[in-house]
């Protein structure tokens, strides 16, 4: 049994290792904002704008969800320093099992860390795009497609498919879906990069090495235009028949959407929603995230700075994914590494996430 002194000291490292991640989660200022808010929605007159009024009472209420496990782990810290001071020997193992318990509250707040990024709670976009290569290329990029769905399924994500363009032969040339869960882009945004994969090919007479290339980009779903304001001049907006599916008029009218940011030049096109508005509105969420996605890799606030041409594109190899001549995935920026290359591609890629989290 640990000495009451030693039961202290204890306690007081949870408390210093605490309060650091107090400070740097800035709950303090949270709590303010609480406070504010809590007068705003208690004015009658904020209701006259519903919209506004649940805003608000929802942005309320997310702060009170992620304050409230610090307050009460506080709270607990603060009462146990003085049960300590009061205490006889007796009370020992009741304080160490207390102690333990907060150890373990705490390890899973500091877990709250890693979705610290401005748009980390949010739900995700996730893009892949499959290389130069013709056929080998897209079924890699479908391979990537079955990992992430499998991922997806095994977490309790919801995958909406948004748009898809399949391979003459196999595979996908893109595919688009929107991911709905918590945390879902602080979760994916280790994943959004280069993909490498190198195997015999199956689509080679020769059956020769060949190493194929897809990007994954992992976007923050930005439904409103407060998070990114986008000048009206700074949009190019094209129409043109829908090729997907969605119904007759589909293919009869021009519902498809093309949305090209001039500046920057990059550009969004959705066809399988079932009108021009509701592709309109898909692109634009998009859009929103891919510039929210730059601004975030060119480290600037203002949609205005963004630079064209410099954001991770096809530059940033983050994942080789080698089944010839050995079986290996590893991971460029962490590197973890596992020979489990069946597991990998069938949606085992936690251990990577966990890894590249560890790391921010």
């Amino acid at each position: 049994m640990k000495g009451m002194q030693e039961l202290e000291k204890r306690l007081l490292n949870l408390e210093g290792d605490f309060l650091q991640v107090y400070e740097k989660l800035k709950i303090d200022e949270k709590l303010d904002k609480i406070a504010a808010l809590e007068k705003e929605v208690a004015e009658p007159e904020i209701w006259r704008d519903v919209a506004l009024a649940t805003a608000k009472n929802q942005k309320l209420a997310n702060l009170a969800d992620e304050t409230r496990p610090f307050l009460l782990l506080k709270t607990q810290i603060n009462d146990l320093k003085e049960l300590i001071l009061i205490s006889d020997e007796e009370l020992l193992p009741e304080i160490e099992g207390q102690i333990s318990a907060m150890e373990k509250d705490f390890l899973e707040l500091k877990k709250a860390l890693r979705f610290t990024g401005p748009y980390d709670r949010k739900n995700a976009i996730i893009r892949i795009t499959s290389g130069a290569g013709g056929t080998e290329a897209m079924d890699w990029a479908g391979m990537l497609e079955r990992m992430y769905l499998r991922f997806f399924e095994k977490k309790g994500f919801k995958a909406t498919l948004l748009d898809r363009s399949e391979g003459e032969e196999a595979g996908i040339k893109t595919a688009v879906y929107e991911i709905t869960g918590p945390n879902a882009y602080g979760t994916l945004k280790s994943e959004h990069g280069v993909h490498r994969l190198v195997r015999l090919s199956p689509f080679n007479a020769n059956n020769l090495r060949q190493t194929s290339f897809s990007l994954v980009e992992i976007l923050p779903v930005i439904d409103t235009d407060t998070d990114v304001v986008i000048d009206d001049k700074d949009l190019r907006v094209d129409t043109y028949h829908s090729g997907g599916h969605g119904g007759q008029g589909v293919n009869t009218t021009n519902s498809a959407v093309r949305i090209t940011h001039l500046p920057t030049g990059i550009a969004v096109a959705i066809q399988n929603e079932r009108n021009f508005h509701q592709n309109k509105e898909k692109a634009m969420e998009i859009l929103r995230g891919k510039l929210a996605q730059m601004a975030l890799e060119q480290k600037t606030d203002e949609i205005s700075e963004l630079r064209a041409g410099e954001s991770a594109s096809w530059g940033q190899q983050i994942r080789n994914y080698v089944l010839q001549p050995y079986r290996l995935v590893k991971d460029t920026r962490t590197g973890y590494e596992t020979a489990d290359t069946d597991g990998v591609l069938d949606g085992k890629i936690d251990e990577f996430i966990e890894a590249y989290l560890e790391n921010l």
